[in-house]
């Protein structure tokens, strides 16, 4: 055999067993891939597949399950309630997610970090204590507050003043309050993090220059952390468009519907009326609108930090 007979089939024989090796390679990973296809990707199509059709829990539906199409989505846009229910989240999201959280967050942060050490951990360690409650807890402490025989109403009574149930008068301002007090931990952690990454030696040199704190902070401080804060807003959004457990303790996403936010629509529609295929679709529209408000931050932020 002549000499650049051997060397090519030196080169063929790695290229022959390569598949082998790769196969041999991804075989550890195999079992976790399977569990994801059968738990995530399996739930997430056959409720695609639900959002088609006219499954229900009871009644024509349940008895044979039809290929609607479009026809769930068409119902959703051209109802009401469904409407009522999207411009509720929207205030919602923005009053305690966009404004509140993101903004008490913030000062929180702002306000640790001038503070002593004994106090900035004893802060941190309340508000988290208030984070780390499930929903349905922070709900019920919230309804026995605000009730109409809670103990808002006894804190008015003894100062004189007149009984309030902000469950009733105002009940999508009373649980957006709720998710503020319960969510703003999250935020004031992120803040906290990008703040002592901002270099002290800046501020000193500006405070030196006869700037203010506002300004300093607007002028500095913000554009520093701005990746911080459209990744605070996104992860508090995704979060906040999701909130169920809160409101239905709180409110159940009365009175009427005047509290009933997406979640608690869609709720309704598949298992209090047992139309499956058509909460599915409000299900998929609320994943849809969760989905362009990701866009929309990442959008906004600066082309070096999309590398």
């Amino acid at each position: 055999m002549s000499t650049s007979t051997r060397l090519l089939s030196q080169e063929v024989t790695p290229n022959r067993s390569r598949p082998g090796r790769t196969l041999r390679r991804a075989l550890p990973i195999l079992p976790a891939v399977l569990l994801l296809l059968a738990f995530m990707a399996g739930p997430i199509l056959y409720s695609v597949y639900l959002a088609f059709t006219n499954r229900a829990l009871r009644g024509e539906g349940s008895a044979s399950t039809e290929f609607v199409g479009l026809g769930n989505f068409g119902a959703a846009f051209g109802s009401a309630a469904f409407w009522n229910s999207v411009l509720l989240t929207l205030i919602f999201t923005v009053i305690s997610a966009v404004i509140g959280q993101n903004i008490l967050g913030m000062v929180l942060a702002l306000l640790m970090r001038s503070a002593s050490k004994i106090v900035s951990t004893l802060t941190s360690a309340i508000i988290v204590a208030a984070w780390i409650l499930p929903e349905v807890v922070a709900g019920y402490l919230w309804y026995t507050f605000l009730g109409q025989q809670g103990s808002l109403n006894d804190i008015l009574g003894f100062l004189g003043l007149p009984a309030q149930d902000l469950l009733i008068s105002f009940p999508i301002l009373a649980v957006s309050f709720a998710n503020i007090w319960r969510g703003a931990a999250f935020s004031m952690l992120v803040y906290r993090a990008a703040l002592s990454q901002v270099p002290t030696d800046i501020d000193e040199s500006a405070q030196l220059d006869g700037a203010g704190a506002w300004r300093r902070f607007f002028s500095m401080t913000l554009p520093i952390i701005r990746r911080s804060v459209l990744t605070n807003l996104m992860l508090i959004t995704l979060q906040t468009l999701s909130v169920f457990g809160l409101i239905y303790i709180m409110t159940a996403g009365g009175p009427g519907a005047a509290s009933q936010t997406l979640p608690l629509f869609m709720y309704e529609q598949a298992f209090s009326f047992g139309q499956l295929g058509y909460g599915t679709a409000v299900a998929l529209i609320l994943l849809a609108i969760g989905g362009i408000a990701s866009l929309i931050y990442l959008k906004l932020l600066p082309k070096e930090d999309k590398l």
